[in-house]
């Protein structure tokens, strides 16, 4: 289905994103609309390089708004003839500038994605957590009934305490009439008595009642606070680190609510209770005696409830940072604050301060921050969606303070600037009906950077705290590290890839990792990760930046590839082997790079001569590759010349046994060979030619070069795949060194099976059935090679 018809379907709260994102003339939604076929086909982000084609499209989008004039014309829409005029008026200023326009529409599409995946996850969401959801519905379900339990039992207090008026006031009428007349009757007098008892027992069973009631507004306290609350506070931790959980705060507002509405009804009842006994007392009265105490409770269970409704719903993040609570000093950074007590009495009325580091750690060269931009906001109905209490601060910065470290009492601790955390603090009273409570909420640990090229360091240390600690405030977490179970950290991993890609890893792959780090073992589960291990072991190289590597390039290049379950991805060189040799001729997967930082590589298999199944592999292909060509069109144009100067592709099957083109077609652009866009990178990079167990790269003909197709060789792409045949041999050239992989457990120095591409002369790749690990693996240019004579070769030659 087409992007734009896919949009046109979603829920209403989507379509509002979209009224949104079009409420503007950059591009009208109309044009949009009518032309959202030919909009979809073009290539926008090649249009925003290349002016040629830019201007091209600029062309043809003119001429398409034509034919929806006519269009108009014909059904006599005056008022869209009129709209599609102005529409092409306006585009007429990117006349001298049609790579911006092409810059302009990708913005859109890629903005239109976003929306369709925050659709795509809350449906993912809603699918993962099925189980869950049941439980928490059952949790939900009895707590509604409590409270509407408590609200009908308010409600009951509410009439009982008429009908205590009532008798009262009845009372008091004839005991004064009584008095006016003066008349002394012992049969009046037991009466009265009579009365005054019953008016006693009533008020004795109103405070017994206010007693019980208040017993189950405290135990309605308790789990709101220390149950609802906190597994709250511990889903939003997780949400931050890319969990697909429910943060919504919808529901703990309403409870929150429901409960401070009806302690406010006791402090009434309690009020009217002292209006009473001010009218009408006697000796041993229960309300002079009982009434201050329940008075007491009743405002400390209020102080206590109000204290934790107030809290950050959306914690602090920079607009272009790698995710929350990673914050860089002068950028600006947001966040907001909720109260999820709401009276819109209080709309605009409470001012809420931000602070940082009040009770900062007394740490040698602990660093300390000041708040810059506007640090006060009041709470408000007005900047949120669903009308809840918040104060959503967006122009916040920090500046380092200019203050000397150590000095006395001051800890030997000593911790690195990822590793320190820092917490932001919001202040605000709560004033209603005669009650002040001062009120304030924390963010999560922050880390805070100097320098862009910190981010990812950050947001290891965010990873870590927000996968491990339960306490929310512990700024000395790193201080003793605790290390994480795998089945912790394994998750973690994979909601990394859930959150950017919107498919998380499998139960294989997850296998695979675990077996990087632990080697092999029968159950991981026992097994525990050590925040070294994670983000500072072979540093520069630590799991981390391989793992976030890998994420980043998938995020970029290969999402739809991903998403689609076609990569592999994480699968070691034993495993690999193992699946492919079982397979048909042609067979191949996709895996990612065990030592190159963001790589990714494609093995196949092939049968000798003999008939035995031969592994072949190419040299992983980074960011820099994938940014000229798509990984699908290298797939789709990688091809081998035989002896026979045949050409042909070796990758038929995509494992286990999918046909190349079913499984890839829909990604393909829809020119091929010569009119390829890709054309000169697939004729200079993705040439081979085989000669009996040998891969050599072919050259381009003497023509590309007189044409500008330039030679130069891109990460070692240039004849990198080799038959693994014979014997081993000798190494006695410079890629004899042996680089033992930083990632796996127990490295020595013995060739791993993978494939040797080792260049022995300037003309011949040799064979051998020692598989060393690609980080031997060398860039090629091809201008060393003696090639054979030209030869055609279809669509990849010219």
């Amino acid at each position: 289905m087409a992007q734009w018809e896919k949009l046109r379907q979603l829920p209403t709260v989507y379509r509002q994103q979209l009224d949104e994102l079009y409420d503007r003339d950059a591009l009208p939604m109309d044009v949009r609309h009518y032309l959202s076929a030919w909009i979809e086909k073009q290539e926008w982000q090649r249009a925003a390089r290349d002016h040629n084609l830019a201007v091209v499209l600029f062309q043809n989008l003119l001429g398409n708004l034509d034919i929806q004039h006519s269009r108009f014309v014909q059904e006599e829409s005056f008022l869209m003839q009129h709209n599609i005029r102005r529409y092409k008026q306006n585009f007429q200023r990117y006349l001298d500038e049609p790579c911006v326009l092409a810059s302009t529409i990708l913005w859109f599409l890629e903005k239109e994605k976003e929306i369709l995946q925050s659709a795509d996850l809350a449906e993912q969401v809603q699918f993962l957590h099925v189980e869950q959801e049941a439980m928490e519905t059952s949790s939900q379900q009895d707590l509604e009934r409590k409270m509407a339990g408590l609200r009908n039992e308010v409600q009951c207090m509410e009439h009982t305490m008429l009908c205590l008026e009532e008798q009262q006031d009845e009372f008091d009428f004839k005991y004064q009439t009584y008095k006016m007349e003066a008349v002394v009757d012992e049969a009046v007098k037991k009466v009265f008595q009579i009365l005054i008892n019953k008016l006693n027992e009533c008020r004795k069973s109103t405070l017994s009642d206010l007693n019980k009631l208040l017993d189950k507004t405290e135990d309605l306290i308790d789990t709101l606070v220390k149950t609802e609350l906190v597994e709250w506070q511990r889903r939003q931790q997780k949400a931050c680190i890319g969990a697909p959980d429910n943060v919504c705060l919808d529901q703990l507002e309403n409870w929150f609510s429901c409960v401070a509405v009806c302690l406010f009804q006791v402090r009434e009842f309690l009020a009217k209770l002292e209006e009473l006994v001010e009218k009408v007392s006697y000796d041993n009265d229960p309300v002079k005696a009982q009434r201050p105490a329940l008075q007491r409770r009743t405002d400390t269970l209020l102080q206590d409830l109000l204290k934790s409704s107030f809290v950050v719903e959306t914690q602090p993040s920079m607009p272009q940072g790698k995710g929350p609570l990673v914050l860089r000093t002068n950028v600006q950074f947001s966040v907001k604050t909720r109260l999820l007590v709401k009276f819109p009495e209080l709309n605009h009325s409470m001012k809420v301060d931000v602070s940082m580091d009040r009770e900062a750690p007394q740490i040698k060269g602990y660093r300390r921050f000041n708040v810059l931009g506007s640090k006060t906001k009041a709470l408000n109905m007005a900047e949120s969606q669903n009308g809840g209490m918040v104060a959503d601060f967006r122009h916040l910065t920090l500046k380092e303070q200019k203050s000397g470290g150590g000095g006395k009492g001051v800890s030997d601790i000593s911790l690195s600037v990822m590793e320190e955390l820092h917490i932001i603090y919001f202040d605000t009273v709560f004033e209603l009906k005669g009650l002040s409570v001062k009120l304030q909420a924390s963010s999560l640990p922050v880390v805070i950077i100097s320098n862009s090229s910190q981010q990812q360091s950050a947001w290891a240390s965010v990873l870590w705290f927000n996968m491990v600690s339960q306490d929310p405030k512990d700024v000395m977490f790193f201080a003793n590290c605790p290390a994480a179970t795998w089945p912790q950290f394994g998750e973690m991993l994979s909601w990394q890839f859930l959150s950017a890609t919107k498919r998380g890893l499998n139960e294989a792959q997850l296998e695979m990792i675990a077996h990087r780090l632990f080697g092999k073992k029968q159950s991981y589960d026992t097994c525990k990760v050590a925040w070294s291990k994670f983000s500072k072991e072979k540093s520069p190289d630590t799991f981390f930046v391989w793992f976030d590597g890998i994420l980043v390039m998938v995020k970029t290049h290969l999402e739809d590839l991903w998403r689609d379950g076609h990569i592999m991805g994480f699968v070691n060189k034993v495993k690999e082997k193992s699946l492919l040799k079982k397979k048909q001729r042609g067979t191949f997967l996709l895996r990612f790079s065990g030592s190159v930082i963001g790589g990714i590589t494609f093995s196949w298999v092939e049968t000798s001569i003999t008939g035995e199944p031969e592994i072949k592999t190419v040299q992983p292909f980074t960011k820099d590759d994938l940014s000229q060509i798509p990984f699908h069109e290298i797939i789709r144009n990688f091809q081998i010349l035989e002896a026979e100067n045949i050409p042909e592709n070796p990758l038929l099957y995509l494992y286990p046994n999918i046909p190349k083109d079913e499984a890839f077609g829909k990604y393909y652009t829809e020119k091929s060979g010569d009119a390829s866009p890709y054309f000169k990178y697939i004729k200079t990079k993705l040439m081979f030619v085989s000669k009996e167990n040998t891969l050599e790269a072919r050259s381009p003909m003497p023509s590309d070069m007189a044409q500008g197709e330039g030679l130069e060789p891109v990460n070692g792409l240039c004849g990198e795949a080799a038959e693994q045949n014979g014997t081993p041999q000798p190494l006695n050239s410079p890629l004899e060194m042996y680089h033992p992989d930083p990632m796996m457990p127990g490295s020595v120095a013995v060739p791993e099976e993978d494939l040797l591409l080792y260049l022995k002369d300037p003309n011949l790749f040799v064979d051998s059935d020692i598989l060393q690990d690609e980080s031997m693996l060398t860039d090629f240019s091809l201008q060393g090679f003696n090639f054979q004579s030209p030869q055609s070769c279809g669509g990849i030659f010219p």
